[in-house]
């Protein structure tokens, strides 16, 4: 779904470009990229070094100067070398430049989470930490048709995304209807999804723990408990209107991700919810997240 995304993209746009380690000629750390530098060439899809710091810096220049770069970070735990560029340039110039530089369209994409017993360098979800960044845009799919829809408009956006994707979510399968596969089909970013009906609690999922919490709310359906399960998808922009329309439902509300739950997105959402639904919660906000400590 995502190299289908990217394939669209750049036969729409030949300002749309490709750069990563390991993007070209192998196709991928992942296989996301698949045979689409033997389709696009080296000029489109191009390997870079080893340095994360000069992926991104790259691609801030060929954004300045009217491409669509599309960056990979192969994990997010890298991302921090990139931090500077990413932060203090991505999502600043267009800010600081006086009205000269009039889009800055750029997308990172990068993996995210554990579960592949790879250790404390290559297995952190570090997107709470970006959250935070005004000017960048932070989203992460939790399906196939999702990351298709989302990647697109991704990639069309004129402000920089930050393009978040849960590495144990790669190996996930979905029927993909026609009109979806072989068409023009974006998700605008911002816009949340109700991915489950319930009326006794929301649970706003992250990333890889949609899936989860979708196999908890089957679970809890037979004790007679009906959990309506709310996906973000975007976590900035934030869509408040349909999850403050769920929790207004439930009166209860949950969170949970792969990231810490020290300074987490979970405790974002919760002092967001205490803040402004307080006479609409009838307990208080639950966090599940993960252990605040370096991945075993």
């Amino acid at each position: 779904a995502l190299r289908l995304a990217m394939d669209e993209e750049l036969a729409r746009d030949d300002k749309v470009i490709r750069l990563g380690q390991d993007v070209g000629i192998l196709g991928g750390a992942y296989g996301v990229t698949g045979d689409l530098y033997h389709k696009y060439g080296p000029d489109r899809i191009i390997d870079s070094p080893l340095a994360e710091n000069a992926i991104v810096g790259f691609g801030i220049g060929a954004a300045m100067m009217g491409w669509r770069p599309i960056m990979e970070i192969m994990k997010m735990d890298f991302s921090m070398v990139a931090v500077d560029p990413i932060v203090n340039h991505l999502a600043k110039y267009r800010f600081m430049s006086g009205g000269q530089i009039e889009k800055m369209p750029a997308v990172v994409r990068t993996a995210i989470g554990g579960g592949t017993r790879s250790g404390p360098h290559h297995s952190y979800s570090l997107h709470h930490i970006f959250a935070g960044f005004p000017g960048l845009k932070l989203v992460c799919a939790s399906t196939p048709e999702d990351a298709k829809g989302l990647l697109k408009s991704a990639i069309r956006s004129d402000n920089p995304v930050l393009f978040c994707e849960p590495k144990l979510l790669y190996q996930s399968k979905q029927e993909i209807p026609d009109e979806i596969y072989h068409s023009d089909y974006t998700i605008p970013l911002g816009q949340a999804d109700v991915k489950r009906q319930g009326k006794d609690v929301t649970l706003v999922a992250v990333g890889l723990m949609v899936p989860r919490a979708m196999e908890a709310a089957q679970k809890l359906a037979a004790e007679g408990i009906e959990v309506e399960v709310v996906d973000p998808r975007t976590i900035t922009p934030l869509d408040k209107d349909t999850i403050f329309a769920s929790i207004r439902k439930t009166h209860r509300a949950a969170v949970v991700e792969e990231s810490n739950k020290t300074a987490g997105i979970g405790a974002e959402l919760a002092a967001l919810f205490q803040e402004e639904l307080y006479d609409e919660l009838d307990g208080p906000v639950v966090r599940i997240a993960a252990l605040d400590v370096p991945m075993p």
